[in-house]
């Protein structure tokens, strides 16, 4: 094997890593703080303290980052979400970012 082949290799490697998406809950003026913090917990796992601290991020900055996944997962957690809020009556709001 030449270094050409070994590199072109290292190249089809480095493409097979997923790429990941960020994903955040939107501020709004109607989604209670504890329904936010119950999400956090429930949906990603957070503790009760990392809840409260992206809680407030949510509320002070528009939108809070709940944690970074690869595509599948991330549009799962967005629709756990949306899910989650409708049966609630709650319009909270999450969205996904390519990292």
């Amino acid at each position: 094997m030449g270094t050409s082949t070994n590199l072109e290799l290292l190249d089809e490697i480095e493409l097979k890593y997923p790429k990941k998406y960020k994903v955040y809950l939107l501020n709004d003026d109607y989604t209670s703080m504890d329904f936010v913090i119950d999400i956090l917990i429930t949906v990603f796992h957070k503790t009760y303290k990392e809840a409260e601290n992206i809680m407030l991020e949510v509320h002070k900055k528009e939108k809070g980052l709940c944690g970074v996944y690869t595509h599948e997962i991330a549009e799962t957690k967005v629709m756990q979400v949306h899910k989650r809020a409708r049966d609630n009556s709650f319009p909270l709001k999450a969205t996904l970012e390519e990292e």
